[in-house]
């Protein structure tokens, strides 16, 4: 026998319920980079003013989602995000900026990070000037051939909390890629004005290839940082709709937070106890049935196994586990 203290007709406070770490992904998204610092050198490697911070984004997404450590947002809803609350290019590595979207996401972190190096690793290269469409295939920087070009790149990101702006981990990575005989834009022939750094024309120039490395590295410092993140943590309450040979059918679905592999308590009310002065309800007495696992969910009802050693009905309460 349990005592669930309420008020008559109210709500009975809620347990807070936290999926094991192992259970569930931490949910995040990934903020366009932060370059202003070398916003001279990309002009000069690209030949013209190129938004590096969102390829490097863009590209990151795609290492996050293929390591599957986290669970990420998709770019369009984190964009409709950004675009309804006003977020200029400013705000990119500003850490409470980032946990206010992060709460209207509804993700757990939010990863900000800033480019600090992006160009040729030679102080004493000539920058001049010429586009990439114009020089063809005989550029490095600004248009100059060398006959061996070095592209160096380094970034780095914060994980940041939703709840607090807190910063759970600092990660970096670093990429070099050296060859003989071209520029650090190599060869590629393509105006660089709409350059799609995801595109293999890119990843196979010399550029292209810093960033990538740069940006596995970073992934991989930042999966090994996943532990430290705080997942949201989730309080459910509905009745059971169906119990039929120990599956059990609730009301209650991803709307309010349930999930696969979630536990659940089920209880049956019993007698109340009652204020001999005004006669409200002061306490119910509710008696443990046992425990639903979640194996099936939907927007508004779920599907889940029981066990224990009572036998559930319709119209017992369901809960998170205390």
């Amino acid at each position: 026998m349990r005592i669930r203290t309420g008020v008559a007709g109210g709500l009975i406070l809620l347990a807070s319920f936290a999926v094991p770490a192992n259970a569930q992904k931490k949910r995040v998204a990934v903020f366009d980079f932060e370059y202003a610092t070398v916003q001279g050198s990309v002009s000069s490697v690209m030949g013209s003013s190129v938004d590096i911070g969102k390829g490097i984004a863009d590209l990151m997404v795609e290492e996050l989602v293929k390591t599957g450590t986290y669970s990420v947002v998709d770019r369009k809803a984190l964009d409709k995000i950004l675009t309804e609350q006003n977020f200029s290019n400013s705000d990119r590595a500003d850490a409470n900026s980032a946990a206010k979207i992060g709460k209207l996401l509804g993700v757990d972190g939010i990863i900000i990070g800033s480019i600090t190096q992006f160009g040729a690793d030679d102080k004493t290269t000539n920058v001049g000037g010429g586009a990439l469409s114009r020089v063809g295939g005989r550029f490095g920087i600004g248009g100059v051939s060398r006959k061996e070009s070095k592209a160096v790149v380094n970034i780095s990101a914060r994980l940041v909390g939703t709840e607090s702006a807190e910063i759970y981990a600092v990660a970096s990575g670093k990429g070099e890629s050296t060859r003989s005989g071209t520029g650090v834009v190599g060869n590629s022939s393509s105006g660089v004005g709409s350059i799609d750094m995801k595109s293999s024309n890119f990843r196979d120039t010399i550029i292209g290839e810093a960033v990538n490395k740069a940006v596995t590295t970073l992934t991989v410092d930042l999966n090994a940082n996943a532990d430290k993140v705080v997942g949201k943590k989730i309080s459910v309450e509905g009745l059971v709709a169906d119990a039929t040979g120990g599956v059990m059918v609730l009301n209650i679905g991803t709307k309010v937070g349930v999930q696969i592999g979630m536990k659940l308590d089920v209880k049956r009310s019993g007698r109340e106890i009652k204020d001999p002065a005004t006669g409200k309800v002061i306490r119910r007495i509710e008696e443990a049935i046992g425990e639903v696992t979640i194996t099936e969910v939907d927007a508004t009802s779920s599907v889940g196994n029981f066990s224990g050693a009572g036998t559930p009905k319709v119209g017992d309460r369901v809960a998170s586990a205390q």
